[in-house]
């Protein structure tokens, strides 16, 4: 596989990982005064302090976005990654010192390794440790070490998935780039429509394929029903708080361009988009950042699956 360009500057990604556990965490650290927004779908997501970064909150400045394994217990992680910009004197202002503004999301592992282990507080202090500039690490690595796709015959038959990158320059000069978290109930597919990543076994069809020809409800017992795919759109344009969640809400259509079932009951989809650039009343840039969100976020869920099957 040919190497993306890199994120927008001054935007740093880094892993903590267990590859024996199968989990881990995985932060972005954009540059400072960003703003962010996010997009939520499914019926079973995972987040922290989403609420804090919707056009209606008040604070209009993100430290960090945290992704993480470990299901609701990885939520910790975000608890060192405000540790970490603590330390580095990076959060929102108040009388008694900075607070780092963190959103959080998480997949859910605890099936794939030992369920015992979960990113917690040192962990998600040790991911900003490592995070630097420049293509991140992908595949198994960080929060997707223990993802996978393609769950309806259970996750022994499903195919390993994991982190994925992608990243483009706008016709307006802007780099739009997207870091996804594949653990997704349905197949991906690839840009052909063909299936990149699903349900493995001799003669078996699609996810799709096989709930259309079901006639009632499939063995719920054995059937991994906790599942995910996160995204966070990185881009150097001049959007503030409420184009970030527009442009993250335009960016969930290029998971349904990728994942098939998608959205579902089985899935806590989350979007983030975190922007750099001084906020600009642009309509056309909106349009053009949010379009090539959707294709890079599309990208980055085909370059999981990809990047899993290389590592």
């Amino acid at each position: 596989m040919s190497e993306p360009p890199p994120p927008p500057p001054g935007f740093s990604i880094g892993h903590w990982t267990d590859r024996e556990a199968a989990t881990g965490c995985t932060v972005v650290i954009p540059p400072v005064g960003s703003r962010c927004g996010a997009d939520i779908r499914g019926g079973g997501p995972g987040t922290r302090e989403t609420d804090v970064v919707s056009p209606l909150a008040g604070a209009h400045e993100v430290s960090a976005v945290m992704l993480a394994g470990g299901s609701a217990f990885g939520l910790a992680a975000a608890d060192g990654a405000a540790r970490w910009l603590e330390q580095q004197g990076r959060g929102h202002p108040t009388p008694g010192g900075v607070v780092p503004i963190v959103p959080a999301a998480i997949v859910y592992d605890l099936a794939e390794g030992d369920a015992a282990v979960r990113p917690g507080a040192e962990q998600g202090h040790a991911a900003c440790e490592t995070a630097r500039e420049g293509v991140p690490e992908r595949g198994r690595v960080g929060a997707g070490a223990g993802a996978a796709v393609g769950k309806i015959l259970g996750r022994d038959r499903a195919t390993p998935a994991g982190v994925g990158f992608a990243s483009a320059t706008s016709g307006t000069g802007r780099r739009v780039a997207a870091l996804a978290v594949v653990n997704a109930f349905g197949d991906v597919l690839a840009e052909d429509g063909s299936v990149l990543g699903g349900p493995r076994g001799k003669g078996v069809a699609s996810t799709a394929e096989q709930v259309a020809e079901m006639a009632g409800a499939p063995d719920w017992t054995g059937l991994e029903e906790r599942n995910t795919t996160l995204v966070c759109v990185m881009t150097d344009a001049g959007l503030d708080q409420a184009a970030c969640a527009r442009t993250a809400r335009m960016a969930s259509g290029g998971v349904a361009r990728a994942v098939d079932p998608v959205f579902s009951d089985l899935d806590g989809d989350v979007v983030f988009c975190v922007a750099s650039g001084e906020p600009r009343e642009d309509r056309f840039e909106g349009l053009a950042i949010g379009t090539l969100a959707a294709a890079m976020t599309a990208a980055a869920i085909r370059d999981a699956v990809r990047s899993a099957r290389n590592a």
